[in-house]
């Protein structure tokens, strides 16, 4: 039998995608190449934002009308995700061709629903009790060098604007001995990068162990394996300590780069979104960040238009950003989501108006993000390739660890590798590189 996924968010559901396909190996599924002949289709679900939740609606209504024309195969629909723990069996509701539900603490379900696909009926879940989250053994893509490694769920912060806590719940760390054994699975399979994962990746902690113990035990781990880089998303600024810090200036496993979260400049939203710092206790982290590792790079996550946002704490936001000098950023306007502290807030910013304060901000990045790629033309450093260009199937497209992209002549076998490169010049905000051949001396 075959399946065939579509996934939408964050990191988390691309691991936990990856997760479940392995349950479907396990059992002697394949993948299909595309929807139009499979036997199961599963949509994995966001409701971070309003418009990630329409897109995955409008594809349930696809699929529902097409397993309503008789000429077609039947097939098993499958919503998980976090609209799917939002919405539960409302969704059945309004698209009945839905077979089963299966919200991010469900997927102990997961053999259940495929049993019953197999036998060509529906999973029965009456009497069922409440499911409880668990993590997976292995996140790992079939064939791929690089691998997500979630070591938290959930998050405690209920920061006014973010549905994340009611669709997933509070935090729950992972044992440290799982993480271990998956680290070291990991390294088995050849791979080279690994991105620990979590909705507030630096809270974790689990038994005596919290964030700062767990890189270091990740760092002995990956030691002398063929995993040489480390990343983790999302840090949250209010918990990211001067240990942590210290264990990843030590450590050159991890990469020098950092997703940091800012949302904004001004301590007035900040508070009203719930964030646990202030503008200058941001600055502080950045700058104790870089004293201990000057070559690192940040990006970060701004939002534009929270109720009652003034246009002089909009400007608050540009000084602030121009202090930091982010290497790149997700920028977005407030998108209000219901069940949220924010949603019935006093205050809400017109749609044109957030629009036109988040061009604004999106003009002042880029200004940043080219000034900054400009200053690294000339350099050498190390990429990790990752594919074949899309543009060009004579060149390869790698990133460094910074999280730059840096596109050169070379051959197919490369992918998978780490290869030294010089950055010669700028397309857009890809750097085009040449391969330092291996014998030649790295440059002064």
């Amino acid at each position: 039998m075959t399946y065939f996924f579509e996934t939408y968010g964050c990191q988390m559901n691309s691991a936990e995608s990856a997760a479940l396909e392995l349950v479907l190996a396990e059992r002697g599924w394949e993948k299909a190449a595309g929807p139009e002949t499979t036997d199961l289709v599963l949509l994995n679900t966001c409701s971070v934002r309003g418009t990630a939740e329409k897109r995955a609606l409008g594809r349930l209504a696809h699929y529902g009308a097409k397993k309503k024309r008789p000429a077609g195969k039947p097939f098993t629909l499958i919503v998980a995700g976090c609209m799917a723990s939002r919405l539960g069996e409302k969704l059945k509701e309004k698209f009945p061709a839905v077979d089963a539900v299966m919200g991010t603490d469900a997927r102990s379900r997961f053999p259940l629903i495929l049993e019953a696909a197999e036998r060509g009926e529906k999973a029965d879940f009456s009497g069922d009790e409440t499911p409880a989250f668990s993590f997976s053994a292995s996140h790992l893509e079939s064939g791929a060098f690089r691998s997500f490694v979630p070591i938290m769920h959930g998050c405690n912060n209920y920061c006014s604007y973010c549905v994340v806590p009611l669709v997933r719940g509070r935090e729950i760390s992972r044992s440290s001995y799982s993480i271990k054994a998956e680290l070291a699975l990991l390294a088995e399979k050849g791979v080279r990068e690994i991105t620990l994962l979590g909705q507030n990746v630096n809270s974790y902690r689990f038994e005596s162990t919290a964030f700062p113990g767990l890189l270091r035990l990740t760092a002995r781990a990956v030691e002398g394996t063929s995993i040489e880089w480390v990343r983790f998303l999302s840090a949250n600024p209010g918990d990211l300590s001067e240990e942590s810090i210290g264990v990843m200036a030590e450590n050159r496993c991890f990469c020098r780069h950092l997703h940091l979260p800012l949302q904004h400049g001004s301590n007035r939203v900040l508070g009203a979104m719930k964030r646990r710092y202030t503008a200058e206790s941001y600055l502080d982290l950045v700058e104790k960040l870089r004293r201990a590792m000057p070559d690192l790079s940040l990006s970060a996550d701004l939002m534009v238009g929270f109720p009652g946002e003034t246009e002089a704490e909009l400007a608050e936001l540009f000084a602030l950003m121009e202090k930091v000098r982010f290497s790149y950023a997700y920028m977005y306007y407030y998108n209000p989501r219901e069940g949220t502290a924010a949603w019935d807030m006093d205050g809400r910013i017109p749609e044109t108006v957030k629009k036109e304060r988040l061009a604004r901000v999106i003009v002042l990045q880029r200004k940043h993000t080219l000034q900054l790629l400009q200053a690294r033309v000339g350099k050498e450093d190390r990429v990790l390739v990752e594919s074949v260009s899309r543009k060009n199937a004579d060149e390869l497209l790698g990133r460094t660890e910074r999280d730059e992209m840096a596109v050169f002549a070379g051959e197919r076998g490369l992918i998978g590798n780490f290869e030294r490169v010089r950055l010669c010049s700028l397309n857009g905000i890809t750097f085009r590189a040449v391969r330092r051949p291996a014998a030649e001396p790295p440059a002064n």
